[in-house]
């Protein structure tokens, strides 16, 4: 790879990890119950699409990490540290890591396909980490606050909302998705053979 190659995949790169942080700082004022909209899988799917799976894993971890400083997380920190901690960067960096890999397998026959697969699998391995880890990490306490009915029901329901309005995002920016990564793929050629 030529220099001027890495040199413009570290500041697309960039440009991503700045994206995420920004929607997910102001994604945190939009609540649903105390869970915040998730507004960055866009971005992490396109960077992974761009870039590869290793970009798709560094912005799911600015992702995660993001989600931490912002205090986004700060009631299950109180109640378990290192759960909350576990959970939010590696349903960061699987989702990335998913996106990208499911994106590399089909692009080569649909680009189209390829980013809506990605872009369902993104939400898919984020919410799935996020629920496994309530469960493993959250469940006593969230059974001592809404009960055990209270507690399937309060979580399926804030996580369903939740999910849905991640996988549309996604479903309804593919065809805006594939077009950015093809700008941003021309580009890439252009500068590797110059």
């Amino acid at each position: 790879m030529k220099s001027n190659t890495k040199t413009g995949k570290v500041v697309g790169i960039g440009l991503f990890t700045a994206i995420i942080v920004v929607l997910q700082l102001l994604g945190a004022f939009i609540k649903f119950g105390p869970f915040s909209i998730t507004l960055v899988l866009a971005p992490i799917v396109i960077g992974a699409a761009i870039y590869g799976i290793g970009a798709g894993a560094f912005l799911g971890l600015i992702f995660g990490v993001t989600v931490l400083i912002s205090g986004d997380a700060a009631a299950f920190l109180a109640i378990n540290p290192v759960g909350t901690v576990v959970v939010v960067l590696l349903k960061g960096i699987l989702a990335g890591l998913a996106a990208g890999a499911i994106y590399s397998l089909i692009q080569k026959k649909s680009k189209l396909a390829g980013v809506i697969a990605a872009g369902v699998v993104c939400p898919i391995v984020n919410t799935g980490i996020f629920l496994a880890g309530c469960y493993i990490f959250f469940r006593d306490w969230l059974v001592a606050v809404f009960g055990t009915t209270g507690f399937a029901t309060v979580v399926a329901g804030l996580v369903t909302v939740n999910f849905a309005i991640e996988l549309g995002t996604n479903l309804v920016l593919s065809s805006v998705i594939v077009r950015i990564i093809e700008i941003g793929k021309k580009q890439l050629k252009q500068k590797t053979s110059k």
